[in-house]
């Protein structure tokens, strides 16, 4: 370990003459280091503290660690526009840090979500001093991995970075009416403005603001194509050693994966995988209403550092000597470790009831052979009083939290298992596959899995999300749940919850077809949804 130089800050010039600011921090000693650069929007001196070590515990390990404020945020100069020269700075970054004093021209990034998707498009560019990165908790399709989930926009997440995002930049102009106002509303989320999905404070504050981009584009079209770092990549065939971090209640869970899968297949280089029980932020052993143990606790920083020293440095960390895939496995609290993204053997469960799954918990159930038949299961979604969203990846505060009060509401169709004999070990993409038609020409589908302990509390493991246009979908409708790794125990049971809005995770469904940027809070319509079969689909260890 090296003791630490005081910090600097210095500034660069990209090739449009922008001025970029940024903090370095030293070893106090002789001798040329490698670079580890993380480029974010959120104010140097953070440095995403809130879930790695300060700098300056990378930099005692023999690093010059540079922190810089992206184009039009912090200091730096430039109008900032959400990911829109990110290429052609990250590379002119990376050159820039490669030739700082003392610098050995080796040049790693690390960070997670802006600053994990800085990484993706700075390789882009293939600026050639940079060898290596860790990116964590990112969207590598924009569109489904980040702003949509199956056609859903995810209303909280986008609407509360949005506002973050307009108030910073309030701040730096010094508009302090502006800026109280944003404060307040990513406080109290603006939700019930005559177009909810588009609130007057963005409108008026913030115009220019992504948010209204990504409402104008509901669909996959040529708008993302031209922002998805994951386009770029595949065309280009970018590759680079990645360790790649997330989290099993992280929103942007399917972006790491995704990216992951992509490398994995193609890449020359090591691809490793590490996703613990966390949500975006922050790592560590209690989230929700579950205390994961001390295994919990984040490795990403002591990982980072064997992984920079393996391939900016050429020391023999042993990190290739192990297998590359570690995933926490909730229940058992502990690391399970794989060769590769495992393929769990799918294991279904069918719906079986009498008609009254929504009125009284014990009548739907789960069971492992198909039923000769099922009386349909009809609930009524009612606008005025949507199923809330509790926990799970998509809301905030996210995890796993006891839903048996939540599961009594009539507009949540229960099914549940027989007590598990032996335990169960699902890792991977369970899927959700149901029959099942509606009075309106759109309607919303939330699935929860969760497991039921003896003292009867209920606790959601996974969820998925879509969004039907009826005449555009097929029966029946498939709904992947985010993927996880748990063990449940034997004597637990599991229970999927079907319901059609989780608010304000995902707008309120209107019922008509039209998108959020279109649908006015007075149009919204009772939907009654009728369930006539399905099965879920887990992927098992068995």
């Amino acid at each position: 370990m090296f003791s630490v130089r005081p910090k600097e800050t210095v500034s660069m010039l990209t090739r449009d003459r922008v001025r970029l600011d940024a903090d370095v921090y030293r070893p106090d000693a002789v001798g040329e280091f490698p670079v580890l650069l993380m480029r974010q929007p959120y104010g140097r001196a953070i440095a995403s503290t809130v879930v790695y070590a300060h700098p300056t515990w990378y930099a005692a390990h023999g690093y010059i660690v540079v922190i810089q404020d992206v184009r039009g945020r912090g200091t730096s100069e430039g109008e900032f526009d959400l990911f829109a020269h990110e290429i052609e700075d990250g590379f002119d970054a990376v050159n820039w840090a490669a030739e700082l004093p003392a610098s050995n021209g080796q040049v790693g990034m690390y960070g997670f979500s802006y600053q994990g998707m800085t990484q993706l498009y700075a390789a882009i560019a293939r600026p050639p001093a940079l060898k290596a990165l860790c990116p964590s908790m990112v969207g590598y399709d924009l569109y489904s991995d980040w702003a949509y989930e199956n056609g859903a926009f995810c209303l909280q997440a986008n609407l509360g970075w949005a506002i973050q995002l307009a108030a910073e930049t309030a701040r730096l102009r010094g508009d302090e009416v502006a800026f109280q106002k944003l404060y307040a509303a990513a406080r109290n989320l603006p939700l019930h403005d005559p177009i909810p999905a588009r609130p007057h404070i963005l409108k008026d504050l913030a115009p220019d603001s992504f948010y209204h981009d990504w409402l104008e584009h509901p669909t996959p079209d040529d708008y993302w194509a031209k922002v998805s770092p994951k386009n770029y990549m595949q065309n280009q065939n970018i590759d680079l050693p990645m360790l790649h971090i997330g989290g099993w209640f992280d929103p942007y869970l399917r972006g790491t994966l995704h990216l992951y899968q992509d490398l994995a297949a193609r890449s020359q280089y090591p691809q490793y995988l590490v996703v613990g029980p966390w949500a975006h932020l922050p790592w560590g052993r209690k989230l929700g209403a579950i205390d994961y143990g001390l295994e919990a606790n984040s490795p990403i920083d002591t990982l980072q550092i064997r992984w920079f020293d393996q391939f900016l440095k050429g020391i023999d960390t042993g990190l290739q000597d192990e297998l590359p895939v570690r995933l926490f496995e909730m229940g058992s609290n502990e690391w399970s470790f794989f060769e590769q993204w495992p393929e769990g053997k799918p294991k279904a469960y069918f719906l079986a009831s009498n008609g009254l799954a929504s009125l009284d918990d014990q009548t739907g159930t789960l069971v492992e052979t198909s039923p000769e038949a099922i009386a349909p299961d009809v609930f009524v979604h009612d606008p005025w009083r949507p199923v809330p969203a509790l926990g799970g990846h998509a809301s905030l505060p996210a995890g796993s939290c006891d839903r048996s009060a939540l599961d009594c509401r009539t507009d949540i169709v229960t099914y549940t298992s027989a007590l598990l004999t032996e335990d169960l070990q699902i890792v991977g993409e369970a899927i959700a596959e149901i029959h099942c038609t509606a009075d309106q020409p759109s309607f919303d589908l939330c699935v929860v899995l969760s497991e039921i302990k003896p003292n009867g509390r209920i606790y959601n493991l996974t969820q998925g999300y879509i969004r039907v246009n009826q005449g555009q979908t097929t029966s029946p409708l498939t709904i992947p749940l985010q993927a996880t790794c748990v063990q449940i125990a034997q004597g637990n049971a599991l229970r999927l919850s079907i319901s059609a809005a989780c608010f304000p995770a995902y707008p309120v469904n209107p019922g008509t077809g039209a998108f959020p940027a279109k649908t006015r809070l007075i149009d919204s319509q009772i939907i009654t949804v009728a369930i006539a079969s399905g099965k879920l689909i887990l992927p098992t260890t068995e």
